[in-house]
């Protein structure tokens, strides 16, 4: 009986395995067509030598056999400007590629454009040709190439500590090494400032005219060295940008593409009718090599600063005079003035509804110190921080942070403004407060999409002080404001 019920099971066994092992039959119907999950693939522009970001095409066995797709490959084969990967493999052609009964494939494609002398963007086109029992189908491939001018960090500074040992560095490019001459950016091409900081140099100026697109690879920049000057003119019309390198409509609006505009102790900076977004900080300015050096000046004019995964601006113990911008989004601070200085925004909206992750600092901070070694707290004078006919808002309960030590002077004034504030903020002191209002909704027209207009209907329409916008008669699109009627809050006029 033992010997019968052994015979059994491993005849069983032997059945099994013979039939796990077998394996399935392939369909080769003449008919057969795979699924494809896009009929094109699509990129957007692309600088010339600039690899593009990685699209994927997904490939679909809708029967219930295995196939085999004899021959997968790129119709333009080693000269194609595309590159695929199939199975983690790269490759111009791929043979013999299994596909189980109802299974898929994901097949990557990327792109590199070769520059030409087209000003103008230029298509770039090619196809994955598939053959499965003596079918062929094709999937398109299509981008635009566009050329531009390059400026590539080909030089380092090592950055040291107080004991020489090196602690970082910092890859860049200078822009122009005459002395007392200006370098001009237009734009018949845009610009690429790739793996570093493009670097204005001592007595030296970059002028950036209107309609200009200046791109950033990551952890590159603008650097405004010593005794350099930076002058943007754009137009309401014809604004420049600054902004990350990829225009894959995904990155449209995502922050920390890029470093910073920094700008270190030198000449008077002008920035009029810019945008700059999508980067770590927007603007920083600061003293690096004279601690005595009287405040340096930058001027901001309608001007929008926005979807920074850190701050939009960052200023320590300098002078700046904004009017008619907007700073908004940003990861931590819109504006953090600190270490003293003077500050000067007039029909300014500074607005924060940050959603790429938990947001804990308020719009807007200010201070009149900084932390020494062991430390120790080191004042300094905060001359002036007015603002005038302004909206300082956000979706926190608290979007002002006044952080003062005795020893220095903290001038402040917020008049005609309307805060989003807590109780421990003292707006009733006449002192520093003149015709505020707290927590009311301004109404922006679609803060999720950075659209910072006033609705109709808003509590920000005629709420400021015409004495106060002084010449500022248009507002950031040129819109007039009403010479001697009460103006719109913010820098927008309704």
């Amino acid at each position: 009986m033992i010997k019968n019920i052994l015979f059994f099971l491993i005849g069983s066994y032997f059945v099994f395995v013979f039939s796990s092992c077998k394996k399935e039959d392939l369909f080769t119907d003449s008919t057969a067509t795979l699924q494809f999950s896009d009929d094109t693939i699509m990129f957007d522009t692309v600088f010339a030598t600039i690899g593009s970001a990685t699209k994927n095409l997904r490939i679909y066995n809708p029967y219930d056999q295995p196939i085999k797709i004899s021959n997968i490959r790129l119709a333009g084969g080693s000269t194609s400007y595309y590159r695929i990967n199939v199975n983690g493999l790269p490759s111009t052609s791929f043979n013999d590629v299994e596909l189980r009964a109802g299974d898929s494939l994901w097949i990557f494609v990327e792109v590199t454009v070769d520059p030409n002398n087209q000003i103008l963007p230029y298509i770039i086109q090619d196809s994955i040709v598939f053959e499965t029992n003596g079918n062929r189908q094709d999937v398109d491939l299509v981008s635009w190439g566009q050329n531009a001018h390059f400026i590539v960090a080909d030089q380092v500074l090592n950055l040291k500590d107080d004991q020489g040992k090196t602690v970082g560095q910092i890859k860049y490019a200078i822009v122009d090494t005459i002395d007392n001459h200006t370098t001009v950016w237009d734009n018949q091409l845009p610009y690429v400032v790739y793996g570093g900081f493009a670097v204005i140099d001592s007595s030296t100026t970059l002028e950036i005219t209107q309609g200009t697109q200046i791109h950033f690879s990551n952890n590159a920049g603008l650097w405004v060295y010593k005794g350099g000057k930076l002058k943007v003119t754009g137009t309401a019309q014809n604004q420049v940008v600054f902004q990350g390198l990829r225009r894959e409509q995904a990155y449209v609006d995502e922050p920390g593409q890029w470093d910073r505009i920094w700008i270190n102790d030198g000449a008077i900076n002008e920035i009029d009718h810019a945008v700059i977004k999508n980067g770590y900080i927007g603007l920083q300015t600061e003293v690096l090599f004279d601690p005595v050096m009287p405040l340096q000046t930058l001027k901001v004019s309608n001007t929008i600063i926005k979807n920074m995964s850190g701050l939009g601006m960052l200023a320590r113990n300098w002078t700046i005079e904004a009017t008619n911008t907007v700073i908004a989004n940003c990861g931590q601070y819109n504006a953090a003035l600190t270490i003293g200085g003077s500050y000067d925004f007039t029909h300014c909206t500074l607005a924060n509804y940050w959603r790429k992750g938990q947001r804990s600092n308020p719009v807007l901070y200010i201070n009149n110190y900084t932390t020494g070694s062991n430390n120790s707290i080191i004042t300094a004078d905060l001359s002036k921080a007015s603002f005038k006919n302004c909206i300082i808002y956000g979706d926190n309960d608290n979007e002002l942070e006044l952080d003062f030590k005795s020893g220095s002077l903290s001038n402040h004034q917020f008049n005609h403004c309307l805060l989003q504030v807590d109780h421990n903020t003292p707006i009733t002191d006449p002192n520093f407060f003149t015709s505020v209002w707290a927590n009311t909704n301004p109404f922006f027209t679609n803060h999720t999409e950075n659209d910072y207009h006033l609705e109709a209907g808003s509590f920000c329409i005629d709420k400021g002080d015409d004495a106060l916008t002084g010449g500022l008669l248009q507002d950031l699109e040129g819109n007039n404001r009403v010479n001697g009627a009460a103006p719109d809050l913010g820098a927008y006029e309704k």
